[in-house]
Parts: C-alpha cells; sequence; structure tokens
C-alpha cells in the first residue's frame, strides 16, 4: 500500500521528453549528421561537381603535381604520370627533367651574365655631305718683338751670357741682342741660378730627385758626358727640402732655366697680350683664301700665347659665317701666304723658324702645344683631312660623360669640354691648391695670380714635384677627366714641297713686298705656304651601340625555353602558377596547424568531454546513431546510455486501465531497477 500511496496524483512523473529529430531542417542534398561519442569541430564542406568557388587550391602536393603533369604544356611532363607504374620510367624521366631544367637555367645565367657586362657593338658608317670646315690656329714662333721686352729681358740676358761663358768658355755677346757690359754692372743675382754639378760626388739631393726631360723638346741627340750634367735647385720654402732640376743635355738645360725666369718675368706685366706690328692680318699672313674667295677680318680672332706669340684662329665660332666645304681638293680648302722670317725674335725662347699650325673644332681651345705642328719656311705644306665622328655609350656601357657637368673640376677655358680641357683645368687647380699661385700657360680664376718667386719663392719647387706627380697620374686628373661621349676628330696627312720654285723665285718674293709694303732680307727663310683641304666629302662615323637588348635577351630566353622544352611564354606562366599554387597550399596547411595546436577555442573542454565519454560509454559509437543531448557537454557524470528505440507515448495507445502498482511504477519510471526497490 505504501507503494500505492507513493503513486499518488503529487507524484505522477513526467512524460518521456520526445526523441530529437535527426531530419528537421534537412534540404535537398545535404547529408544527415551521424551522432557521436562527442562532437567534433564541422570540417569545411568540400564543393561537389555542381559548386564553384573564386579561389581553389588543391588538397595535397601530390594532387597538385598530378594535376600540373597532365594538363602542362610542357613537354616531358606528363611521362611523370603516364609512368607512375613503372618506378624505373618515373625515376629516368624526373631525373631528366630536372637535367634539363639544369642546363636550361644554367644558359640563362650565362645570358643574363653577358647582359649585365653591357657589351657595345662597334657600328662603322660612311656618310657623305657638305662637311663644315675646321678651326685652323696659326702662330707666329715668337711671344714678343725683342724690343718691346728688351727692358725686362736685359737682366736675364746678361746673367745667361755670363752663365754660358762660365760652364762652357762660350761668348754669346754676338748672339744675344742684348749689349756687352762688365760683370760689375750686374745688379744683384737671380735666384737659381745655372750650375754645373759634380757628378763624382753628387748632393743627397741630387740623387733622389728625379732627372726631367726639358718641356720644351726638339730634336737635340743627348750627351753623355759628365760635365754636361748641369741643372739648379729648388726648395721649398723654409728651405728643409732641396732638389736639383738636372739635364743630361746643355741646350735643354739652358732653355729650361731661360724658360723658368721668363715666367717669372711674364707674371709681372700688367698686359701679357703685346700690341705688335704682325697683330694686323698683313703683317704676317701676306695672303688669305678659302674656296677661291680672300678672306677679311670677320673670318678670324686672335690670341696670344706665352711662348708661340700671336695666334689667329680663322673660321672659329666667332666667326660671321662658318665655311662650308662642297667639294674636296686643294682649290677647295684654306691657302695662307705667310712670312716666317726671325726679324727681331728672343733668341733663347724662339729657336724654332717658321709657323706653328693647329687643326681643332669650332668650340675648342687650341692648345699647339699638345696638338700643333710646326711649318717649314721655304716650303709649300699641303695638309689634307679626313673627317671621323665617334659616338660612344656612357652611363652603365663606358666611362664617358655628354658634356662634363658630373666632372669633379672646374671648366677654366669656358668652352666645350674635352679631355684636354679638363686636364689643364685640373693641373690649374692642383697648382692653386698646393702653391698658392696659378700657372701662366693655363687660364686662373679670378682673385689668383700668376707665379712669381717675388711673390711666391717657393713656387719652382712645388711646379716641378707637382709636375712629377701629373706624370705619373698621383693627382688623379686623368682619372677624373673622362673622355666625351662625343668627338669629331681630323685625321690629316702632309705633302711637301719646295715653294717657290728656283725659277719662279723672283718674281714671287717681289710681288709679295710690294703688295705688303715688306722687304724680304732671307727670301728662302722668309716665306711659307699652307694648304688645308678636304681630300674627301665622305666621312666616317664609329657608333656604339648595346650589343645585347631587353629585346635580345627575351628572345635568347625564349629560344633556350623553346630548345629545351618546346614551349612557350604561357608555359612559364604555367610554372608561376604551380610555384604560386606550392606556396599558397603550404601557407595554408601551416596555418592549420598553428590554428589547431594554439588558436582552437574550446579545444581543453573537448579534450575533457572526450576522455569523460570513452570512460562511460560500454557500447561503440556506431550503436549511438542520435545526437547527444546539449547537456551531456555539462561537467558531471555521465548519464547512461538510452535504448535506441524510443518509449511509447501510453496515453495513446488506448481507453486507460488500471494497472498494478507495481508495474506502473516500472512503467513509468523506465530507470527503475530491482536494485532499487
Amino acid at each position: 500500500m505504501e507503494a500505492e500511496g507513493s503513486q499518488g496524483p503529487e507524484s505522477k512523473p513526467d512524460p518521456p521528453p520526445p526523441p530529437p529529430q535527426a531530419n528537421q531542417g534537412l534540404m535537398k542534398g545535404d547529408k544527415r549528421k551521424e551522432p557521436g561519442p562527442d562532437p567534433e569541430p564541422a570540417a569545411p564542406q568540400q564543393p561537389t561537381e555542381e559548386e564553384e568557388a573564386l579561389i581553389e587550391f588543391h588538397r595535397s602536393y601530390r594532387e597538385l603535381f598530378e594535376f600540373f603533369c597532365n594538363n602542362t604544356t610542357i613537354h616531358g611532363a606528363i611521362r611523370l604520370v603516364c609512368s607512375q607504374h613503372n618506378r624505373m620510367k618515373t625515376a629516368f624521366w624526373a631525373v631528366l627533367w630536372l637535367c634539363t631544367f639544369g642546363m636550361m637555367y644554367w644558359q640563362f645565367g650565362l645570358l643574363f651574365q653577358e647582359y649585365f657586362s653591357y657589351p657595345v657593338s662597334l657600328n662603322i658608317n660612311l656618310n657623305s655631305d657638305k662637311l663644315v670646315f675646321p678651326a685652323v690656329s696659326i702662330c707666329t714662333l715668337n711671344p714678343y718683338r725683342y724690343t718691346e721686352i728688351k727692358e725686362e729681358l736685359e737682366e736675364l740676358d746678361r746673367i745667361t751670357e755670363q752663365t754660358l761663358f762660365d760652364l762652357y768658355k762660350f761668348n754669346s755677346s754676338n748672339t744675344l741682342v742684348a749689349p756687352a757690359r762688365g760683370r760689375r754692372d750686374l745688379r744683384e743675382a737671380l735666384p737659381h741660378p745655372l750650375q754645373r754639378l759634380p757628378v763624382s760626388a753628387p748632393p743627397h739631393a741630387a740623387r733622389s730627385a728625379r732627372s726631367a726631360t726639358s718641356s720644351v723638346r726638339d730634336n737635340n741627340p743627348k750627351v753623355n758626358r759628365k760635365d754636361w750634367k748641369i741643372g739648379f735647385q729648388l726648395c721649398n720654402q723654409n728651405k728643409s727640402d732641396c732638389f736639383y732640376q738636372t739635364y743630361s743635355s746643355g741646350v735643354d738645360a739652358v732653355r729650361e732655366w731661360y724658360r723658368f725666369h721668363y715666367i717669372n718675368i711674364l707674371a709681372r706685366r700688367q698686359d701679357t697680350s703685346p700690341s705688335l706690328e704682325e697683330d694686323a692680318l698683313g703683317k704676317f699672313i701676306f695672303a688669305c683664301r678659302f674656296n677661291q674667295v680672300s678672306c677679311n677680318e670677320a673670318n678670324y680672332s686672335h690670341f696670344h700665347h706665352p711662348i708661340y706669340g700671336n695666334c689667329y684662329t680663322f673660321n672659329d665660332k666667332n666667326s660671321s659665317n662658318l665655311w662650308m666645304s662642297s667639294m674636296p681638293g686643294v682649290n677647295h680648302g684654306l691657302s695662307l701666304t705667310l712670312r716666317t722670317e726671325q726679324n727681331d725674335f728672343i733668341p733663347l725662347v724662339s729657336t724654332v723658324t717658321g709657323a706653328r699650325v693647329m687643326v681643332h673644332g669650332q668650340n675648342e681651345p687650341a692648345f699647339m702645344d699638345d696638338g700643333g705642328f710646326n711649318l717649314r719656311p721655304g716650303v709649300e705644306t699641303s695638309i689634307s683631312m679626313s673627317k671621323e665622328a665617334v659616338d660612344r655609350l656612357g652611363d652603365n656601357y663606358g666611362d664617358c660623360t655628354e658634356n662634363g657637368s658630373e666632372i669633379p673640376v672646374e671648366n677654366l677655358y669656358l668652352t666645350k669640354y674635352t679631355q684636354q680641357v679638363c686636364i689643364h683645368s685640373c693641373f690649374q687647380e692642383s697648382m692653386i691648391r698646393e702653391c698658392g699661385c696659378a700657372y701662366i700657360f693655363y687660364p686662373r680664376p679670378h682673385n689668383v695670380d700668376f707665379c712669381d718667386y717675388r711673390k711666391h719663392d717657393s713656387w719652382g719647387y712645388c711646379y716641378y714635384k707637382l709636375q712629377d706627380a701629373f706624370s705619373s697620374d698621383r693627382l688623379g686628373c686623368f682619372t677624373k677627366c673622362r673622355k666625351p661621349c662625343s668627338v669629331t676628330m681630323y685625321k690629316l696627312s702632309a705633302g711637301y714641297s719646295r715653294w717657290p720654285s728656283v725659277t719662279s723665285q723672283d718674281w714671287v718674293f717681289e710681288m709679295l713686298s710690294r703688295q705688303n709694303n715688306y722687304t724680304i732680307k732671307d727670301k728662302r727663310n722668309g716665306v711659307a705656304k699652307l694648304n688645308i683641304f678636304f681630300k674627301e666629302l665622305n666621312y666616317k662615323t664609329n657608333s656604339e651601340s648595346p650589343s645585347v637588348t631587353m629585346v635580345t635577351l627575351l628572345s635568347n630566353l625564349g629560344g633556350q625555353w623553346s630548345l629545351w622544352f618546346g614551349s612557350s611564354v604561357l608555359s612559364v606562366v604555367e610554372m608561376a602558377e604551380l610555384v604560386f599554387d606550392l606556396l599558397a597550399i603550404t601557407f595554408l596547411m601551416l596555418i592549420r596547424r598553428v590554428r589547431s595546436r594554439y588558436w582552437s577555442p574550446g579545444r581543453e573542454g573537448r579534450a575533457g568531454q572526450e576522455v569523460a565519454s570513452a570512460s562511460a560509454s560500454p557500447l561503440p559509437s556506431h550503436f549511438c546513431p542520435h545526437p547527444a543531448s546539449p547537456s551531456s557537454s555539462l561537467p558531471g557524470p555521465a548519464p547512461a546510455p538510452a535504448l535506441a528505440a524510443p518509449p511509447p507515448a501510453y496515453a495513446t495507445l488506448g481507453p486507460p486501465s488500471s494497472p498494478s502498482p507495481s508495474g506502473s511504477a516500472a512503467a513509468s519510471n523506465p530507470a527503475y531497477t530491482p536494485e532499487e526497490a
């Protein structure tokens, strides 16, 4: 009865909950979830054949490799898949494929190495057209009339006369123009006297000093006699270091020593340009014609050189109209008749008779020392020219400059950039920086004086030291001054003939004397004739061009690719796609591994749930088709597994009956067991 009392209305058990609807919410094509022992994170659904994605990646490297080999246009790749059941063939084709790739990329390396070495090709073109006649500079070879500079040179000439007598017992009173004067009448001695050095016991400074050659070169042979070794001593400002500037030729020694003092005298003159009588065109140049037309003063300009004297430049940039040559030959060039006699010349400076000539560009200065040549008196000199242009490549292809703007040397000539302009400007900068004065042969900047030992007592020592450093490029001038990228050169070839001839010299000299009001004393040595002309209007252009351009490189790369794989540019894109997919798959795998190890949410809860489920459930997972209830994820004791079939709803099976108390209790409480009773 106690059992029946316990079954009252107050204690009536609740009806069992309905079973979970596993198929609720499923659409067509969805799969039913099978219950398991514990919930797992849902894996991303794989796209079916009907589905498409914007970006897809293969699941594994093997799948990617098989797809590539089956679909690529590269020859030989499909053999790696077709021969997969034959390991020997697969290995053979794999090795062959890798070796082919290695050979191809080795060739690629050679092609890139050639491209980045920037080789050039020389293109020679032969052109024919009217040519602009070059500028022609011609000098008198006498810087001053002796009568004009006599007072400044008088003391130097007397000391020179006495020095020649002391050294060589030579009486030069008849040679030098200065009047004879006793030794007692000489004023104070000049510094740096010329002296003979004791060769048997030379001083230490003479042994350590270099034996320089004369800067005024001629054809005098060297004399090996010991007593001809003469020179002059040069010291620094505090006399702590001295050396002897020595020469094996007495002629070179006297001329260099005289020239050294002559430069100091010129530095003291206010105006270095003389007002000589040959400053007019008709006094030095008897006749001038170009292309059978007489010249006038608008066709030339004048400048003065400290050694070569008055110089005249024809057809330079300042001319009114540049001369053009439309025909080759001597009759279509420049023809000059010059006066070459040495009347009133400086004996120890002007030792050459004739004239100095140089051919150069219109906007280039005339470096008479570097590129000039001398005309012989009594001779007709015919100079035939041929033009040649050189165009070099700069930047990475060659060491040249377009206009010298990037050269760290100031252009003191204010003309077009040339390598000679840069080199001379560099030496002048070194003179000003090291010696404190400017060399008189080169242009000077503003507020800088020319070198004079009365103001700069040790400039000679500094100059000869710098000249030695300059010759060996220790100053760096040849390194700084690069070649210009565009150069126009004129190749000259000379022919000589006696002029005037014996039968015609009488009337020729007579006409020249009457025309110019000048009486020629030495007829044969008093005149010279010069003809300069183009021997042909064809001119050669040497231009550089890149040997390997970008187009050539791509063509060579494509040829190598086609040779080894028989493919095209699209095959290269396929290779790039393969590399990209490999990187993408590798990246995604790394991200998935890192997330599963460090960043997966609820990992500890799922691990505890897995352990509890495994210990409480005696049945395998396939016996539990229904998913676990949401309460199973909470901590606590795991409930007993439910039966596979849901309990019947007794209230709907039929009319109510009065079951036995024990039966109703057992039916209403399925968890009841005899042990609990």
